[in-house]
């Protein structure tokens, strides 16, 4: 779009049609205008009439060029603003993730759906931090789906110790990101933390990192995977076992994970062989009202060319209902 001034543009500049319809318009009524210039000379006739005729027909012959240019004026800018929010999503690797009572794993039914996570939530931050009994940050707050679901494809049991699953860890971790971030706005409530699990949390500080998330009114929601019924978990060297020798069978935990929505005034969601509340947890998420992140100011000058158009039109009607002696005789 090129600028004429700074109260219109332009949706199409001058081309190579409107350069060649302007040559033809004015050589074939140059031809026109001096033969019926000579018969009036040679008749000793006036030509006033001639020139009123072509001035109208120069007045909507331009009016339809330049509705077809496209002009656009009017109110030259509009403020655009971009909200968002920023969501953390805690992914337990515990031992116990590997259990195939939701197939293909419990682990790689949760990689699954957070890529439809992440693909819900585009105009917003989102960070991965894994954990077990220790939590690490495995994609910090960021704007790239791309380099995300990378980070989520590459999630398994072994990138974390195994001794054992605490929740305290990656909420604190998840806190303390969230409180630092620069600019930080009063609005904590547009900060979220996505805890999943399969429930079994061993650590004592839970309650309260709860507490703290709770103060700093920071939304957090938990997300349970795996059945009442549970499997056994797959290992390298077979299914675990307990120090007796017996084949462990893991089980949803649902107590603490709705236990510590609650106590957030958070909400507890579940995914199990005939239940997936992702879609639930998406759309409680979206009706958390984002924090400003920026403000744009767009172009919102619209295509005026029918008011052109209408104009050309109404003169070149004239032309044809108005008729003049071009020759008096």
């Amino acid at each position: 779009m090129c600028k004429i001034c700074g109260y219109m543009t332009w949706l199409h500049p001058l081309g190579f049609f409107e350069y060649v319809s302007i040559t033809l318009f004015l050589l074939f009524y140059a031809i026109y205008m001096s033969k019926v210039i000579k018969v009036n000379k040679a008749l000793k006739s006036s030509s006033t009439e001639l020139l009123w005729k072509f001035l109208l027909r120069l007045s909507y012959f331009s009016l339809f060029l330049v509705a077809l240019r496209g002009p656009s004026f009017g109110e030259a800018t509009k403020e655009v603003k971009s909200m968002g929010k920023d969501v953390f999503v805690c992914v337990d690797l515990s031992q116990s993730m590997n259990a195939f009572d939701i197939q293909p794993s419990r682990i790689e039914r949760v990689k699954f759906e957070l890529k439809n996570i992440i693909e819900a939530f585009n105009s917003d931050r989102k960070g991965l931090i894994m954990f077990s009994n220790e939590a690490f940050m495995q994609c910090p707050l960021t704007y790239d789906n791309n380099a995300l679901a990378l980070f989520i494809q590459a999630l398994n049991t072994s990138l974390v110790p195994n001794t054992g699953t605490d929740f305290a860890p990656p909420l604190k971790l998840a806190l303390n990101k969230l409180n630092s971030e620069k600019n930080t706005s009063i609005r904590q409530k547009s900060k979220v933390i996505i805890l999943i699990s399969d429930g079994e949390d061993f650590g004592e500080e839970t309650e309260a990192i709860g507490k703290k998330i709770k103060e700093a009114n920071i939304k957090l929601f938990t997300l349970g995977v795996g059945t009442e019924i549970g499997s056994k978990i797959k290992t390298q060297r077979g299914f675990k076992r307990d120090r007796s020798g017996n084949e462990v069978q893991s089980k949803l935990n649902t107590t603490a994970l709705k236990k510590l929505a609650r106590e957030t005034n958070g909400k507890y969601f579940e995914i199990n062989q005939s239940r997936n509340d992702v879609n639930k947890l998406i759309n409680t998420i979206n009706l958390i009202e984002g924090e400003l992140r920026d403000t744009k100011n767009i172009d919102t000058k619209s295509n005026k060319y029918y008011y052109f158009l209408i104009l050309a039109s109404f003169l070149l009607l004239s032309d044809i209902i108005i008729t003049l002696k071009i020759i008096r005789l």
